[in-house]
């Protein structure tokens, strides 16, 4: 555990984002101080320099990094190469620049896309190292889990503390709805959406619905994240997740439901369903932090969709 939690001084990059936003806010809702939560417009975390000044001169305490180059399938495909490079040199500027800084404790968050593309559901932290990720996002998941192999070697070779933890799909207002860069549920939300205003009959979705996630509110993950950076401090992974599987073809369904689109929804069997099956067993977070989510999927979703209908502008510009 962090002693005196409250008093510490903590640097969230990734900041502004759609996860960052929700850290800060639980950060600043339980009185701790956020000294630095920069865009990617105000520092280049990719400039090892430059991410080295930023940390030496907030005096952080304690490092979250939540900074990433993200995006759905459609993203994945089209720029593999920048999602991997862009994630693998955000972390790893991060992680030296707390270890030069003398950063007491660095919280990394990576990603369920680092597990094999065949993993035994509940996925459990010990199957990480068991096959090669799903190929759509194989690179982005594989330079997120180098940050955890750089975590543990730091810690082993200079006593750096620093904990992983990995998230499952999250959704909630402040997602992106863009469709260049846009996850399954906000992409459906907008489709719906859009489809109920014009009187379109239809929607056209990826793949064939047959595959599974685990999806995790955006606010239940800010709250694990915090617990994790004060109650945890070991050095292997911690998966974060709701703990229910829910097929495609019903979270589709849910949202025309909640949307109030009662259209044909005509499946695309020619693009990729990406990962079979997804879901964690979320108990070692339970166990050293006592996480555990707690948002109903309707509920949240509902949630998401009225943010994304009275903030329709500014959730379809967001491409970063």
């Amino acid at each position: 555990m962090v002693d005196n939690f409250k008093q510490k001084r903590i640097f969230v990059t990734g900041g502004t984002g759609f996860l960052g936003g929700a850290v800060v806010s639980e950060l600043r809702n339980r009185g701790v101080k956020v000294v630095m939560a920069p865009s990617s417009n105000e520092i280049d975390l990719l400039e090892a320099d430059t991410t080295q000044t930023a940390l030496l001169a907030a005096k952080a305490d304690l490092v979250i990094h939540l900074a990433a180059r993200v995006g759905g399938i459609g993203a994945n495909m089209k720029k593999p190469a920048d999602l991997y490079l862009h994630n693998l040199l955000l972390g790893t500027n991060v992680i030296e620049a707390a270890r030069i800084a003398g950063v007491e404790k660095t919280v990394i968050v990576g990603t369920i896309c680092s597990y094999p593309k065949h993993t035994p559901v509940p996925f459990k932290e010990t199957s990480l190292w068991q096959g090669y990720p799903e190929e759509t996002n194989a690179p982005y998941g594989i330079a997120k889990l180098a940050l955890l192999v750089h975590l543990q070697a730091n810690r082993a070779q200079y006593g750096q503390r620093g904990v992983y933890l990995m998230c499952t799909n999250l959704y909630g207002p402040g997602d992106k709805f863009h469709p260049a860069v846009s996850h399954v549920i906000p992409a459906v939300i907008r489709k719906c959406v859009h489809a109920v205003e014009t009187g379109r009959q239809y929607i056209d979705v990826w793949g064939s619905g047959t595959a599974t996630r685990e999806f995790l509110y955006v606010d239940d993950a800010a709250k694990g994240i915090v617990a994790a950076a004060e109650h945890y401090q070991g050095s292997e992974p911690v998966n974060l997740g709701f703990e229910q599987e829910i097929s495609i073809s019903e979270v589709v369904e849910i949202i025309a439901e909640l949307t109030g689109f009662a259209g044909e929804i005509r499946w695309d069997s020619s693009k990729p369903d990406g990962q079979p099956r997804r879901s964690v067993d979320s108990s070692r977070a339970r166990d050293l932090f006592n996480f555990q989510a707690s948002t109903d999927f309707r509920k949240g979703l509902s949630q998401t969709i009225e943010w994304y209908r009275t903030h329709r502008l500014e959730a379809e510009a967001r491409q970063n």
